[in-house]
């Protein structure tokens, strides 16, 4: 299981973790004298929350699984939680539920209607993003929009094990703390799965930057926006994207780029999706990646 060594249960993990990065200043509590552990202390969390300091131990080490919905808004409060987080901590709390056993998972598959879908936008560049945000689908503009969209490629192994992607705009840092955050929103209470574990176990050994946000447990949804991609065939494209959730399947999301009409990005993207369309074509570079949360190019 992916979670907190000190905790038994995602609900602990996340408690503590999240309990770590409160400063007592920031709660109205004195941050005087010696303290072991950063940020509250267990007593103090439990006294901003209403709760006993016994009871919110239990919660913590996972002897109490299952506080009420008024506790968990209360500890949300006390923590600070923004909507995301406290959708999350409430997930987290929901009594035991049958879960999704790795060997029983069938390897992700893109509804055949969507690839169809996808394929028939020469002009509108769309990739479908799984699970643990690999692309498992694309059609030809986006891939040379970028290379990042190429299907095979997993979004975190890319921004986190090539800080260079993010580099020309100096937004790697808020890339990777938006694209873990997704991440952590994707999978919500389901840290079971093989396959994260090994995606997770990879990137903490090989990136101390991503060791360093898996354990403050952030969790805030991917959404649509708007992004700069730098292209290298065609220039600097102002694109919107819109992250759709497919039906009946493993929380993929189809992402889809559209330019304003009539602006200069579209006849650039235009452009694009002439070269595109040639047998010839040459692949584009990487693109920088998105600070907005999306492993890729820049947002804004």
């Amino acid at each position: 299981m992916v979670s907190d060594h000190r905790a038994d249960t995602p609900l602990g993990a996340y408690l503590r973790a999240r309990r770590e990065l409160i400063r007592p200043e920031d709660v109205g509590l004195p941050a005087a004298g010696r303290r072991r552990v950063p940020g509250l202390r267990r007593e103090e969390l439990a006294l901003l929350a209403g709760i006993s300091a016994d009871y919110y131990l239990r919660l913590e080490q996972g002897r109490d699984r299952h506080p009420s919905a008024q506790v968990v808004d209360a500890l949300a409060r006390a923590l600070r939680l923004d909507d995301d987080a406290t959708a999350h901590l409430h997930r987290l709390a929901v009594p035991d539920r049958p879960r999704r056993r790795a060997p029983s998972r069938r390897p992700e598959r893109v509804p055949q209607g969507i690839r169809q879908l996808i394929a028939t936008w020469p002009h509108t560049p769309a990739f479908v993003q799984g699970r643990l945000l690999d692309v498992l689908a694309a059609n030809p503009l986006a891939q040379a929009l970028s290379p990042l969209f190429a299907p095979g490629t997993n979004m975190l192994r890319a921004l986190f094990l090539d800080p260079a992607s993010g580099a020309p705009h100096g937004r790697w840092e808020v890339s990777t703390e938006g694209s873990v955050a997704a991440l952590r929103a994707l999978v919500g209470p389901d840290v079971d799965d093989p396959a994260l574990n090994e995606l997770v176990g990879e990137l903490s050994v090989r990136s101390e930057r991503f060791r360093q946000l898996w354990a403050r447990h952030d969790v805030r949804p991917k959404r649509s926006g708007s992004s700069t991609i730098m292209n290298p065939q065609v220039g600097a494209l102002e694109l919107r994207h819109e992250k759709l959730p497919l039906p009946d399947t493993d929380r993929q999301m189809l992402i889809i780029y559209h330019a304003e009409p009539g602006s200069p990005t579209a006849e650039r993207l235009g452009l694009l999706a002439s070269l595109a369309a040639s047998p010839t074509a040459p692949a584009s570079t990487p693109s920088p990646v998105s600070p907005d949360g999306e492993c890729g190019p820049r947002g804004r």
